[in-house]
């Protein structure tokens, strides 16, 4: 029975070796970073402060903010120090915190919008109703019950991973992802990769379907609207969510359908840089600048701070 090294720490081979690559990247990720965190947060002020952003969508827009900030968090400014600095050494503790906390984001981050496609289908088939079935003890409920399918859903493959032991301690990514770290194990890795397998496939089927359902149900009710002004509004109002939920699955479904190519790590490495830089970044300019409602709150906050620093 051969004896494995208990790793204490990994390294993170990141992105590329070409230095003058690497300030590039630098660069478009902080940018892109800071205007994540800048939009994010203005999100979730407005959500807070302005009145007319107290109903249900603009609360579940606060929380799917706040996972995107905090996934794109993650994972983003610890690769920046790692390029700033040169130190791509991640200990083990650390690498497993990554591991959960890019994980339980993400994941959350589907339910999420799968509750939102839900959101937009009482808004706009059920209008008369919307208040009472998306009062705020539902969307409440709605929120704890993503966060807690994600857990119930994390922890068994989390639980297997902790057990893995190591054969290299050289992960090919930029931050502690689950298949780069099962490639190095020494230990058999079917189980887990069998879990983790059936887990996507139940997330994707599990929200894809509510989504679709919703949809279907949305075009169905928005053709049957007698003018074509009406029908221009309704579909207004979940013309960003379908923007956003087309790049998250389309992302999703790009990085899993070519596992068996031979440059699928570097394929998925860039895939995943747009997943957890562009898309948080995007993500709150789509929902501001297409809603009338958000802008004119942002431009009310303006004219407050304004107001309040001449005096």
């Amino acid at each position: 029975m051969s004896n494995h090294t208990k790793f204490t720490t990994f390294i993170l081979l990141g992105l590329t070796e070409d230095p003058q690559l690497q300030i590039l990247i630098f660069i478009f990720l902080l940018i892109s970073y800071m205007l994540s965190v800048i939009g994010n947060l203005t999100i979730i002020l407005l959500t807070l402060v302005d009145s007319q952003l107290k109903t249900a969508m603009y609360f579940l827009l606060q929380n799917f903010s706040f996972l995107e900030l905090s996934f794109t968090s993650a994972c983003i400014p610890s690769y920046l120090y790692s390029i700033s600095t040169g130190d791509r050494t991640i200990t083990y503790d650390a690498c497993v915190s990554q591991l959960f906390f890019v994980y339980l984001f993400a994941i959350t981050e589907f339910f999420l919008l799968a509750i939102m496609s839900y959101d937009r289908y009482v808004a706009i088939c059920k209008p008369l109703h919307y208040m009472t079935i998306m009062n705020p003890r539902t969307c409440k409920i709605f929120i704890l019950g993503c966060w807690m399918t994600t857990f119930l859903i994390l922890l068994p493959p989390l639980g297997l991973a902790l057990e893995l032991e190591f054969c290299d301690s050289v992960v090919d990514h930029f931050y502690c992802d689950a298949n780069p770290l099962l490639k190095i194990s020494c230990t058999d890795t079917w189980l887990i990769e069998q879990m983790m397998i059936a887990c996507s496939v139940v997330i994707f089927i599990m929200t894809f379907v509510c989504v679709l359902l919703s949809y279907i149900y949305i075009i169905t009710t928005i053709l049957k609207l007698p003018s074509a002004q009406q029908k221009k509004k309704a579909f207004s109002t979940c013309s960003s969510h379908i923007v956003v939920v087309s790049i998250a699955y389309g992302s999703c479904i790009f990085v899993y359908t070519k596992p068996s190519a031979k440059d699928a790590m570097d394929i998925n490495k860039g895939v995943t840089v747009l997943n957890t830089s562009i898309s948080p970044m995007l993500n709150p300019f789509i929902y501001a600048l297409r809603n009338k409602i958000v802008k004119q709150a942002f431009s009310d906050f303006i004219k407050r701070i304004v107001f309040f620093s001449k005096l």
